[in-house]
């Protein structure tokens, strides 16, 4: 009798929690709203993290959005975070990403949950690996509550092995599916993360850029992605083609909730020193959360570039769209500055003429090498032995189709030699007389372009970039 009234009062337990799950509503669920159902009593950490395991199990297998859960140990934090809340005073401020599930690239570092997450950057060479600590980034978000759910896919060695290959394929978690048109690329190369966000996977996922990975496909899949400045984010435990490019950023549903994440993983990190101690200087006192404000368009100089970027036909949907979005940006006080060009950009948008993808072949064989050196366990440690692992498992890599050619002419660099450092003051060139002198001389505080059409120009001089759905053509 005490069996069964113990059973019934574990019954009753577990319908209070699912009554309560349900009554939350995960589509379309930001940080804020979960926030608010935190507060409410409408949900827990655990809760959500279930809910968020459920819609994965149901929808990655079309998607193919998620290499890697560590289900267990996400669990384990989400029920720290809701014992911090409930122990936390009336007033007490907790940080915002607090009891809110994440994934991060699998080119990200994630050890400290329940199990060690493999960051293999959509390669089967790197199964296996485990590196001996978090990333910057992901210590910073567990330091603020939040929940490490797994990895997000991308295209293998973030659309670095070979041109041609899919944008959003991998071996490790296939071919990632734009949710909205499955048809369509997702475009690459933070494509999981992007894609999780999109179909309500979890509303908060990182990504990382050299040129165009978080712009080209949050652009695609409708979702707001933040480029930050490069050094901002630490790149340390994180797998990057280039130091002079690569970048670490929150990718979520809204505006709010990309800042909100943002400032939870900027700062200074000694183990990528050079970059975060320059970057670091320039965070605002008081964050970036005090810039979420109605009016902070006003009296804001924002510069349009039309040639080489907008490429709409007149009078078509996208014209109208953009349009539109230009007349709300002046009736909220904004300054529009149109029709400026950006001088060679035919060259910025030439990897090769620029320089880009020289410097790129270098500095992809001295990051990875120094990454995969500083790994607890790993059963490749240089780029020669990835190479050797590619040709011995052609069928699994897809190589007869792809090859690696990338790769091969990333292998026979040797440092930041003659041709690498050309190609340094080329980029510098383009960067002074492009960008740097527009902003200058017209004394804007942004410039505006559609989806990721300026990638290159950003992505050449470290600079930064939010991508904001503007709807939808149709």
């Amino acid at each position: 009798m005490l069996l069964s009234a113990a059973r019934c009062l574990l019954l009753l337990l577990v319908a209070a929690a699912a009554a309560a799950a349900v009554a939350f509503e995960l589509e379309e669920a930001t940080v804020d709203s979960i926030r608010g159902a935190f507060a409410d009593g409408d949900l827990t950490s655990r809760g959500l993290v279930e809910l968020y395991l459920h819609r994965i199990a149901a929808l990655d297998p079309a998607l193919h959005a998620v290499v890697e859960l560590d289900s267990d140990g996400a669990l384990a934090a989400a029920d720290r975070a809701d014992a911090v809340r409930r122990l936390a005073s009336a007033g007490d401020a907790l940080p915002q990403p607090n009891g809110i599930p994440v994934l991060v690239k699998d080119n990200i570092a994630a050890a400290g949950g329940g199990g060690a997450l493999n960051a293999t950057v959509g390669s089967l060479a790197l199964v296996g690996s485990r590196p001996a600590g978090d990333a910057g980034v992901v210590e910073r978000l567990r330091r603020a509550g939040a929940v490490v759910l797994g990895t997000a896919s991308l295209s293998e060695w973030c659309n670095f092995r070979a041109p041609g290959i899919p944008a959003g394929w991998s071996p490790r978690a296939g071919q990632g599916k734009n949710p909205y048109v499955p048809s369509a690329t997702p475009c690459s190369s933070s494509s999981g993360s992007v894609i999780a966000a999109a179909a309500n996977m979890v509303a908060v996922t990182i990504g990382t850029e050299t040129d165009g990975s978080i712009m080209c496909p949050s652009s695609y899949n409708s979702v707001v992605g933040i480029k930050p400045t490069v050094g901002l984010t630490s790149r340390a435990g994180v797998v990057i083609i280039s130091p002079r490019m690569d970048t670490v950023g929150p990718i979520c549903r809204t505006v709010s909730d990309a800042v909100h994440v943002l400032e939870a993983i900027v700062g200074y990190d000694p183990r990528d020193a050079e970059a975060t101690r320059l970057a670091s200087q320039y965070i605002p006192e008081g964050g970036y959360r005090q810039f979420l404000n109605i009016d902070g368009l006003r009296g804001k100089r924002l510069g349009i570039l039309r040639k080489d970027f907008f490429r709409f036909p007149s009078g078509s949907i996208q014209q109208k769209v953009f349009d539109d979005h230009f007349n709300t940006i002046s009736k909220m006080g904004g300054i529009l500055v149109d029709n400026l060009e950006i001088p060679s950009m035919n060259i910025i948008n030439d990897a090769v003429q620029s320089g880009e993808r020289a410097l790129m072949l270098a500095e992809f064989k001295l990051s990875l090498n120094s990454y995969l050196s500083e790994l607890a366990t790993s059963p490749v440690r240089s780029l020669s032995e990835i190479i050797d692992f590619n040709n011995k498992h052609p069928v699994e890599e897809r190589m007869p189709e792809f090859g690696q050619s990338y790769l091969l002419q990333s292998e026979v660099t040797n440092g930041i030699g003659p041709t690498e450092k050309k190609a340094i003051a080329k980029l510098n060139e383009l960067c002074e007389r492009g960008l740097e002198k527009i902003m200058r001389v017209n004394k804007l505080d942004a410039i505006v372009a559609p989806g990721a059409s300026a990638h290159s120009l950003l992505a050449i001089g470290g600079y930064p970039a939010i991508t904001v759905p503007a709807g939808n053509s149709g």
